[in-house]
């Protein structure tokens, strides 16, 4: 009987343990690449920004917790969720299914679609198509890289950070960008030393939906975030977040 005790005690303090691994926590820590303006970015003063630096803090401040953000490089960004070095992500991460299958998203909080740059001295090129036989950049690991080799012929390239590539178009090594709406536009159309060499061409080719990402199984730090999200969009506090930041 003592040892079937000590077995049901341990196996009720597992179960509860179990059930409380993903609490709903006061404060998280969350990931992102802050080298993708205007949605993450680092200012002159050190500092994360951007319009998913600013949603998040709505949300957070809506959901009842703080958030500490962690600069993180894109391509190990999946790796660091996975071994526990931060809750989770926000960095104009695209929701796929594909990466469904790994992790947990909240609800959509924006929509983008990709789109192509090139410069100004091309007067033909509107789609990837069009590029057929040179080479078209894009930030390593993104849809936007998955959507340019899906064209036979073209020369697929491949970068750690998005300035990168519009750095190497500026100097005449590739011939193409593609990446989402509101980065083509802050390096086309805002960015003094680039916006009277590109230009944005054609329409937005796909619809893509961002979500926050969490660890596969934790529902309570999504059902949390969804609260946020909700409430944030209910005030129409996104709105604002996307006319400071989203010209």
């Amino acid at each position: 009987m003592k040892i079937l005790r000590f077995l049901s005690v341990t196996a009720l303090l597992s179960a509860l343990l179990s059930v409380s691994a993903f609490a709903a926590p006061k404060s998280i820590k969350v990931a992102t690449d802050a080298t993708w303006p205007p949605m993450e970015m680092v200012n002159s003063n050190k500092q994360i920004v951007g319009y998913d630096i600013d949603f998040l803090n709505a949300v957070a401040k809506e959901a009842g917790v703080t958030v500490e953000f962690k600069n993180t490089a894109w391509d190990g960004i999946f790796a660091g969720l996975d071994s526990g070095q931060y809750d989770a992500i926000i960095s104009s991460v695209t929701i796929t299914e594909e990466r469904k299958a790994k992790y947990d998203f909240t609800d959509v909080y924006t929509s983008i679609g990709q789109i192509l740059v090139v410069p100004k001295t091309d007067k033909t090129s509107k789609t990837i198509a069009d590029l057929k036989g040179k080479k078209v950049g894009s930030q390593i690991g993104t849809t936007a890289t998955m959507e340019i080799k899906k064209v036979d012929g073209v020369d697929s390239k491949t970068y750690d950070e998005i300035g990168l590539a519009f750095e190497d178009m500026a100097a005449g090594r590739i011939s193409g960008v593609v990446c989402d709406e509101p980065v083509a536009a802050h390096f086309a159309l805002q960015k003094q030393e680039y916006k009277e060499k590109f230009k944005i061409v054609g329409k937005p080719f796909t619809k893509e939906g961002y979500g926050i990402v969490v660890k596969k199984g934790n529902k309570e730090l999504v059902d949390l975030l969804n609260k946020g999200i909700k409430s944030v969009k209910a005030k129409k506090l996104d709105a604002k977040i996307h006319t400071k930041w989203v010209k």
